[in-house]
């Protein structure tokens, strides 16, 4: 029978920290912990497959509960405490924790093993009544709302009113006697509510628990959090069963998080909070606002002293930044967990680049440590120091960026209003897990209690989000859907502007500047003057090191070129020709060639767009000096340059010489039923070969012109939608007689290359036929998902959160290349076009470019480039450099 149940305890583990698969996160780590001598409770794991198993079969084997009654016997024995023993009782805590760290998604129970009599005997033992009676009503009420399913809040309700009449100001201010009086409501509501008594026999508890614990797997938070952080369903999570300790006896009692370093800012400084006579629910759910870990040393000084001993010891073990559970019972110290601790962008790149630093890792593994997606917040802006503007409140910076948008003060609201496309802010005084499908929907994160290692915090953090919490003179009326500071009200609807670099909460919608390292690549601000600017440079140039895949950018204009370079692109990978077109005046003769009545008359017209198009052009191939340029020639539709009626329409009727009549027949006569299919790409060069020849001339004058200035002209020309070789050919054909005309006229010669866009099924399964003359395939991967699945990107938008919330698609393939099916024509087209033409250049040019998993899989088949738009140039980087140290091409 394969082991089920691993035990720890007295220095000696049954398992590893590289077992996380079997035992999770939590209880691979406490094995770990154990036998690295830190100090810690003992305890047992049930292993993550009982999970799985108990989720299939809604039951656990006779086999499990012998090994989990056996664990329990060996925790007695190591503790001298027995369960259920009314003298000398064992208690535990049953926590949850899958292989991947999901802060606050699955649940937890303490002090589980308490009854009526087992509490009278804690009370015995500890010499502290009130501390026996606070453990038991925490139970009840945890226990009764994870297992027993009474609402949190029922119990929240009694204890509030217990307060009120007994005129304690805090839960810690109830004595033994009011806690007595209160159990007994406890045990009522319970009574009441589920209609049986509360299971008093701590063997009945424990697996109430166990299974509770295997069904937070698929709470809605959970799936929620696991679909956002793309974690493996099939999982599972761990049942962490370990000895209770007690942070609640007193003022030499206490419990803390904490992090080796800074979360926020990477700092190397030990970092955290922590209560005096509290339980560590309340420093993560924010119930009451933590005290700085610093004050440690004069509240338990002895404990502070020897956990400035084992945090030191556990960052040089695990290598990297942890994030630690402590609590202290009666003055001596106990870890309850370590994990690898959630960080922001800025974090990241600092705690990487200082431990390369300080020898503690190399550059691959700094480069591996960064969640590429995580360096977008690193680029989100922040507030105009310029701003004349008076915060209304402050509180902790939690989660750094600035974000503005409207005061919503329910998660569920948050959610559909943000659906809508309104930005919203979530306010609450705390959040809780059940939030979370609010936070994922908000801009940013307002709490008016909780500390830096809240719920809300370590959330927010993980995600990127903005994030001001523990704002005390922040009043939050969630019922009437409101929040005051003093004599301000700010209600639902009403917008508001947070800083989550300094903690400030301002009204309104304030302006907001690029972030520094923006600011910094586009020449507005000295390297020298941003530090953070100093280490993301560092990292990517460590990535560049090691990555196969170059990088390009999808730029249109010579700004979005410099602002590509600035980011890192190695050359621009789509330059769309038609946005060229709807700059200025030169909309009106692009307009004049669509409505003219024959050749000549498109011509004409065309004659006026060249030498704009070669200005543009020029000015790209100026900016992207020594690196290539892949112009696109024009694409869309005809209609799509028309205006449909209204006043524009009757001004261009005017301009043109029309009557509406006849302009709205010509409007209308280019009108497409599913235009996505229809008269577009290569074949309106086909129609109109004269449009291909402007271009074409437009594009190698330009190029001669900058060569003639000494610039280094690289130059790729792509011809979209190609289904069939011949179109190809015809296009090409007209390209190359263009370029002889050029040269005998300017008397220059470059180099140039032409290409395809492979966006249409068809051109990937015939890709043999066409590298017999294209120089190059660009996977325009956007098309192809459409093309290939039978979806509209415009429209799908309204079932795909279904298929993916369903498991029908793993995600949305807009956002993350569908590599079963797409990505099969695309490594197929690959691996036939490079036998027919083993130089054949490959690459992808859809916004799948700058997504990390996506990247990854280019890096795999072979691709030689991603292109992306060139604010996530950085993020498609490092993704290349991830892809190649996991052994990619």
């Amino acid at each position: 029978m394969a082991q089920s149940v691993y035990f720890f305890g007295n220095g000696v583990a049954d398992g590893t920290r590289q077992m996380k698969n079997v035992l999770g996160g939590k209880g691979a780590n406490l094995a770990e912990m154990t036998n690295l001598g830190i100090p810690v409770p003992p305890g047992f794991t049930l292993a993550c497959a009982t999970c799985i198993e108990y989720l299939k079969t809604g039951t656990y084997t006779e086999e499990l509960r012998e090994e989990v009654t056996a664990s329990i016997a060996r925790l007695e024995a190591v503790t001298g405490r027995r369960f259920g023993d009314p003298a000398s009782p064992l208690l535990v805590s049953v926590r949850s924790g899958g292989p991947v760290s999901m802060p606050g998604m699955m649940e937890t129970i303490l002090n589980l093993g308490l009854n009526d009599a087992t509490v009278a005997g804690l009370a015995s033992q500890s010499g502290n009544p009130r501390f026996a009676y606070d453990s038991y009503r925490r139970f009840l009420q945890m226990y009764g709302d994870v297992v027993l399913g009474v609402p949190a809040s029922e119990f929240e309700h009694l204890l509030t009113a217990k307060r009120l009449t007994t005129g304690a100001d805090t839960d810690a201010d109830l004595d033994a006697t009011s806690l007595r009086a209160l159990i007994e409501e406890y045990k009522t509501l319970v009574r009441n509510r589920t209609g049986s008594d509360f299971p008093l026999d701590p063997r009945d508890q424990l697996w109430g628990a166990i299974e509770a614990v295997w069904k937070s797997w698929m709470l809605k938070k959970a799936v929620d959090y696991r679909r956002v952080n793309h974690i493996d369903e099939s999982l599972g999570t761990a049942v962490n069963i370990v000895a209770m300790v007690f942070g609640n006896m007193g003022d030499d009692s206490g419990t803390g998080v904490a992090f080796t370093r800074d979360p926020s800012t990477g700092e190397r400084r030990f970092y955290g909070e922590f209560l005096v006579n509290a339980q560590g629910e309340d420093v993560v759910a924010g119930i009451r606002t933590p005290l700085h870990i610093e004050e440690m040393v004069d509240r338990l000084p002895a404990a502070y002293r020897e956990l400035l001993k084992v945090q030191d010891t556990l960052e040089r073990h695990f290598r990297d930044m942890q994030d630690l559970e402590f609590t202290v019972e009666r003055g001596t110290l106990y870890l309850l967990q370590t994990r690898t601790g959630k960080r922001t962008a800025a974090s990241a790149i600092r705690i990487a680049c200082d431990m390369v630093a300080e020898g503690l890792i190399d550059r691959a593994e700094a480069v591996r440590r960064v969640n590429p997606a995580q360096l977008d917040q690193l680029l989100h802006p922040i507030i105009d120091p310029g701003a004349r503007a008076t915060p209304i409140a402050t509180g902790l910076p939690a989660s750094p960026g600035a974000a503005s948008g409207i005061a919503v003060f329910d998660p569920d609201v948050a959610e559909q209003r943000a659906a809508r496309g309104e930005a919203v802010i979530l306010v609450r005084e705390e959040t809780t897990p059940e939030d979370f499908h609010g936070m994922v929907a908000a801009r940013a994160v307002l709490t008016t209690r909780g500390g830096m290692t809240s719920h809300a915090a370590v959330v927010a953090r993980g995600m990127g989000k903005c994030a001001v919490v523990g704002c005390k003179d922040v009043v939050v009326d969630a019922q009437k859907r409101l929040f005051s500071v003093g004599d301000l009200v700010i209600g639902e609807g009403s917008w508001i502007t947070l800083d989550g670099g300094s903690g400030r909460v301002f009204s309104g919608d304030l302006p907001t500047i690029p972030s520094d390292v923006v600011r910094v690549t586009s020449g507005q601000l000295a390297a020298s003057q941003a530090p953070l600017y100093q280490s993301f440079a560092s990292l990517l140039g460590w990535a560049d090191d090691v990555r196969r895949l170059r990088v390009r950018a999808n730029a249109d204009t010579p700004r979005d070129a410099r602002v590509a370079r600035g980011f890192g692109a190695e050359g621009i990978g789509l330059c769309r020709t038609e946005h060229m077109f709807f700059e200025g005046d030169r909309i009106h003769a692009m307009r004049e060639m669509i409505v003219a009545r024959d050749e000549r008359g498109r011509r004409r017209a065309l004659a006026k767009l060249q030498p704009m198009q070669r200005a543009d052009f020029e000015a790209i191939f100026e900016a992207m000096n020594g690196f290539p340029v892949n112009i696109r020639l024009l694409d869309p539709p005809l209609h799509e340059f028309l205006p449909h009626g209204g006043e524009e329409g009757k001004m261009l009727a005017r301009q043109l010489q029309l009557t509406r009549t006849e302009l709205n027949r010509i409007v209308e006569g280019l009108r497409e039923t599913n235009p996505m299919l229809g008269h577009r790409g290569c074949r309106l060069g086909i129609t109109y070969p004269e449009i291909t020849e402007m271009q074409g001339r437009a594009i190698f004058e330009a190029a001669v012109r900058a060569k003639r200035r000494n610039i280094d002209v690289q130059v790729e020309i792509m011809i979209p939608l190609v289904a069939a070789a011949r179109e190809f050919d015809h296009q090409r054909a007209i390209l190359e007689e263009c370029y002889r005309q050029v040269v005998a006229t300017m008397g220059y010669e470059i180099e140039y290359q032409i290409g395809t866009m492979i966006e249409l099924p068809r051109a990937a399964l015939t890709a043999r036929e066409i590298a017999a003359t294209a120089q190059f395939f660009s996977f325009g991967t956007n098309d192809l998902t459409q093309t290939t699945m039978g979806l509209s990107r415009d429209d799908a938008g309204r079932f795909l959160p279904a298929y993916v919330d369903r498991g029908i698609f793993p995600d949305d393939p807009f956002q993350v290349l569908d590599t079963i099916g797409v990505g099969r024509l695309i490594s197929m087209a690959v691996e036939d076009g490079r036998a027919i033409r083993a130089s054949l250049k490959t690459g992808i040019c859809g916004e799948h470019g700058g997504d990390p998993r996506s990247v990854a899989f280019c890096n795999d088949v072979g691709l030689d480039y991603v292109s992306c738009s060139p604010f996530r140039v950085p993020i498609a980087r490092l993704a290349a450099a991830q892809a190649a140290l996991a052994g990619g091409n």
